[in-house]
Parts: structure tokens; sequence; C-alpha cells
């Protein structure tokens, strides 16, 4: 599964539409829907604001293990 998999999932999990998301995102629902068609990629502000949206973390979209470091704050 990839990230616009999950972010799919996710989207239709919490029963919205493409456009519905894609008003929370300040998009046009037509560039979201080409987003989920793997048209286009995302840009970060808009994983951003998914993740937000959704309160889950961009690691999950993202594909990315459990329990990665953190880097250290100085």
């Amino acid at each position: 599964m990839d990230m616009i998999d999950r972010m799919i999932d996710t989207r239709t999990d919490a029963d919205e539409t493409q456009r519905e998301l894609a008003k929370v995102l300040g998009i046009n629902h037509i560039q979201w829907a080409k987003y989920e068609s793997k048209k286009n990629e995302p840009p970060i502000r808009y994983l951003k604001k998914f993740c937000e949206h959704y309160h889950i973390s961009a690691d999950y979209i993202l594909g990315l293990p459990k329990g990665l470091k953190w880097p250290r704050e100085k």
C-alpha cells in the first residue's frame, strides 16, 4: 500500500467525499481527484493539513515504520 492508498482509505473511513476533503484543504476537488488517481503527487503542505484534519501521523501516511528517532533539539 502506498501513500495515496493510505490517504484514500483514511478519507473513505471517515465517510468524506473528495469534494469535502478538498474544501478542508482549500483546493478544487478536481485537483484532489488528480492526486487520488496518482496523476500528480500532493505537496507536503496538503499532507500536513490532511494529517491534522484526520488526527493521524504523517509517518503512517508515508508508510514509515514505528519507533523512528526524533531529531534532538538543542
